[in-house]
């Protein structure tokens, strides 16, 4: 689309988008807006952006869904990182759209990043809320502190299951999504990624704590981002908030949005 050309008016949607073995719930809600997707927290659902959307508003439009066994999405054999990116181009196709505004929270952010590197010219740009940090934080410590965490977590998950509230994932399954995501978090894995990107991109930044972390882990990897920015002009830091990684979306969705719209007006500069 280009900056002279009338916006395509598309109708509020909520269904079922089959992806290789399984089927993701989606929500889009139309309208000729920018075509913004919002991408999940590792464990999370499309429940989570409600307060942000409502932020932005009808004048955008929010493509929202659940990946691969969280929500009301189905299960798959296939809970891998590169999965998780191959359903963002998934999603897009079947909603019809080509250029959008990608907005990840946590597991998503790296999601996002990945999607904005691989597609620049499908990228308006990307908002990374409190992920996508370069750090070295999984050793074999760390990984044996994972799956000890989601293996005492797992005898009550599956009570949690029928409201959506937790994945329908076994616990071995989650520990290796989780130390997956650490491995593609080290620097020399996440680094290269951010220091190509071409599109402009926005961090929001918690303060404190994420689950699992503990006494100044998750600020130490939050300094990560020094060295980002300092290499790449087209990665900004929008807001650090008060709010901690997990009440992020819930307290501070106001500078989440005003970070959309800062790199909308980017991204529709580029174009």
């Amino acid at each position: 689309m280009t900056k002279n050309s009338t916006p395509m008016t598309r109708p509020k949607w909520a269904g079922m988008v089959p992806v290789e073995d399984t089927a993701l719930a989606v929500t889009d809600t139309g309208g000729p807006g920018i075509p913004v997707v919002y991408l999940n927290g590792q464990f999370a659902t499309q429940g989570y952006w409600r307060r942000v959307t409502a932020e932005l508003g009808t004048a955008w439009r929010h493509i929202t869904y659940d990946e691969r066994a969280r929500g009301r999405s189905k299960r798959s054999a296939d809970y891998s990182f590169q999965a998780a990116v191959r359903d963002v181009d998934a999603v897009l196709a079947a909603r019809g759209v080509d250029r959008a505004l990608v907005v990840g929270w946590s597991y998503g952010a790296v999601v996002a990043a990945h999607w904005a590197g691989r597609n620049p010219e499908r990228a308006l740009g990307a908002v990374l809320v409190d992920g996508a940090f370069p750090y070295d934080w999984l050793d074999e410590a760390m990984e044996t502190r994972i799956r000890t965490l989601f293996r005492r977590l797992g005898w009550f998950m599956p009570l949690l299951r029928p409201t959506g509230l937790t994945p329908r994932m076994t616990a071995e399954q989650q520990a290796d999504s989780n130390i997956e995501l650490g491995r593609l978090s080290r620097e020399s894995e996440l680094g290269p990624v951010l220091d190509a990107l071409t599109v402009p991109v926005r961090y929001v930044v918690a303060s404190g704590t994420s689950f699992g972390s503990r006494g100044d882990e998750q600020e130490r990897i939050r300094t990560s981002l020094d060295a980002v920015t300092a290499r790449n002009t087209n990665i900004r830091v929008s807001a650090k908030v008060t709010g901690n990684h997990g009440a992020i979306l819930k307290k501070d969705f106001p500078a989440i949005a005003e970070a959309v719209r800062e790199v909308a007006a980017l991204g529709q500069e580029r174009h």
